[in-house]
């Protein structure tokens, strides 16, 4: 069975900026709290995937991630968000994990309802994060006839060729563990994996595109101190090239700790992609 993850940094930090009123502007807290971890935002980028066949060119992906449908998390602002997503019509979803808190079970059902109307001509694919259980969200997930990959590969055909996407646990971390999976994957292959530590582990084994969430982009970021919460991982927000594989984050729907966002809207976003340069 999975372990929480080791957050403290990150919950005491956020806490303790919470309840100092994020220095001494407790109304930074409130516009928090109250409109911007609402304000939902829609992200649309390229995704240049090193050694890309030209053919799969212009092929989107739509990602939704770290929804926490918890208290704090309603099914309306899941709602929101699936309902932005599907208007853009992206050829296939992918789902970044984390849809409850805590493993609270009881959001298992209420999260996986939420996600219901979800739906791509090239499907659904779904990785767990680490506030998710192995067996009850997997399993309301894939009643939904979302693609859940627990280490795991799909392939995908468009046209006349083929993408694969390898989904990994959140502790599926060592170089050894991802190699087992990917073993007899094509060369355009995109890990999904909940956390973005896993780029170092990416870039070893020449995988050329990595789409994670799990930082919230910081969730809340100071001005002139940046995302302080969040500075252990390798990419915070946003897409990032390394030599050989190129990376999105997304700073996901819901929040943990506290239920405020600071300059960190949600997100939904949509990746095209296009042919990246090799290392």
């Amino acid at each position: 069975m999975a372990r929480p993850a080791p957050v403290s940094s990150r919950r005491t930090f956020l806490q303790y900026i919470v309840g100092a009123g994020i220095g001494a502007v407790a109304g930074g807290a409130a516009h928090g709290f109250l409109y911007e971890r609402h304000h939902l935002e829609l992200t649309r980028t390229a995704f240049p995937v090193p050694g890309l066949p030209d053919a799969l060119r212009g092929f989107r992906i739509g990602v939704l991630t770290d929804i926490h449908r918890s208290q704090t998390v309603s099914h309306g602002m899941v709602v929101d968000a699936v309902t932005m997503l599907m208007a853009e019509r992206p050829d296939l979803i992918v789902l970044g994990g984390d849809y409850i808190s805590w493993r609270d079970r009881r959001y298992v059902h209420p999260a996986a309802e939420a996600l219901a109307p979800l739906s791509a001509p090239h499907g659904v694919i779904a990785i767990l994060g680490n506030h998710d259980d192995d067996r009850d969200m997997p399993a309301a997930l894939a009643a939904n006839g979302f693609t859940v990959l627990k280490d795991a590969r799909t392939r995908v055909t468009i046209g006349n060729e083929a993408l694969d996407f390898a989904g990994v646990r959140f502790w599926t971390n060592k170089v050894t563990e991802l190699a087992h999976v990917l073993h007899g994957a094509l060369p355009q292959t995109i890990l999904l994996a909940h956390t973005p530590k896993r780029l170092v582990e990416a870039q070893q084994l020449a995988i050329p595109a990595v789409i994670s969430g799990h930082t919230h982009g910081g969730q809340i970021v100071l001005p002139g101190l940046g995302p302080i919460a969040a500075r252990e991982f390798p990419v915070i927000a946003g897409l990032a090239q390394r030599p050989g594989t190129t990376i999105f984050v997304s700073r996901g729907v819901g929040t943990i700790y506290v239920p405020i966002r600071v300059n960190c809207p949600p997100e939904v976003a949509v990746l095209t992609l296009e042919p990246g340069m090799r290392a």
